[in-house]
């Protein structure tokens, strides 16, 4: 899939007066609290901000963790495993799924404030012997430090599955541009709330609407005061290879982080009294970007 590979976030700009450029178009606090950002140089201004503050926003590189669904009514504290440790649920193969999103953390991203977050998923949905693309859009305003108001979002009802297994893409936009942000408005009507509603045909609709939605989104990642933040690709299927992303029934943690070792699960727990991730040791939060999406089997 190549619909949203080719966004460039942030974090791979190479170029570091891009970087300097966009944080000034977003207006970002911190960026614009150093004493005479102007007059300082592009290599000043980004050790500050690499030295000092190593904003999570920065990174290109996801972490990936799992949590099994817990027992019926159980309040016990849940481990979190790499999607590598997990055994594949063979019962899944040609069979649909739900696809929802349970969190979005917004630990810091450029611009600070108030976050208007475009985010983007896109997959392919397996009918008859034929594959079809699909993808889903919807946005979220959430607070510098702080997670949308979401649990359980709906974004693909009935995804079906191959004997493969399943493969997503996922992408964030922070949009700052209010001309812009009137657009995102069109995402929160009532036809976008409920998700993309799958069948096991192909459905002729489903193209224009994936063109239209992908359209929008790289459009939007284009304009001055807009900066992709998060993109990420994850493979999920049933085989046994050690480094393989096994497709269960449960939650898929992706956290922007700036090495794929940065994370040791082992270290986390998931308490569900909370509904938060928090460190063994000293019950603090992750202190990173991340998204949190469930897999559920569809039921008819």
């Amino acid at each position: 899939m190549t619909s949203l590979t080719d966004l460039k976030v942030i974090g791979e700009y190479d170029d570091p007066e891009l970087i300097v450029s966009k944080l000034e178009q977003m207006k970002d606090p911190e960026f614009l609290e150093q004493p005479d950002v102007r007059e300082k140089g592009v290599e000043d201004i980004l050790n500050i901000f690499n030295s000092v503050q190593n904003p999570p926003w920065s990174h290109a590189t996801h972490q990936f963790g799992y949590i099994a669904p817990p027992p019926p009514g159980s309040t016990e504290v849940q481990v979190i495993q790499h999607p590598s440790a997990i055994k594949a649920d063979p019962t899944l193969k040609n069979s649909r799924l739900n696809i929802r999103l349970d969190r979005l953390r917004i630990h810091k991203y450029p611009g600070g404030g108030l976050h208007n977050v475009l985010v983007s998923f896109a997959a392919r949905n397996q009918v008859a012997d034929a594959q079809e693309f699909v993808s889903f859009s919807q946005t979220y305003r959430v607070p510098e430090g702080q997670s949308a108001g979401i649990a359980g979002y709906p974004v693909f009802i009935g995804l079906n599955v191959g004997s493969q297994g399943i493969a997503f893409e996922c992408s964030t936009v922070n949009v700052k541009n209010e001309a812009d942000q009137a657009v995102l408005s069109a995402l929160e009507s009532s036809p976008f709330q409920t998700g993309l509603e799958l069948l096991t045909t192909a459905q002729p609709a489903i193209a224009p609407f994936t063109t239209l939605t992908l359209g929008l989104v790289k459009a939007l990642a284009k304009r001055n005061e807009n900066v992709p933040v998060q993109k990420f690709y994850l493979g999920l299927d049933f085989e046994d290879a050690a480094m393989g992303i096994r497709l269960a029934e449960g939650n898929y943690i992706a956290v922007q982080v700036p090495d794929e070792t940065t994370i040791d699960w082992n270290k986390w727990i998931y308490k569900p009294q909370l509904g938060q991730i928090l460190h063994k040791a000293d019950g603090s939060s992750l202190e990173y970007n991340y998204l949190v999406f469930r897999v559920s089997r569809y039921v008819d």
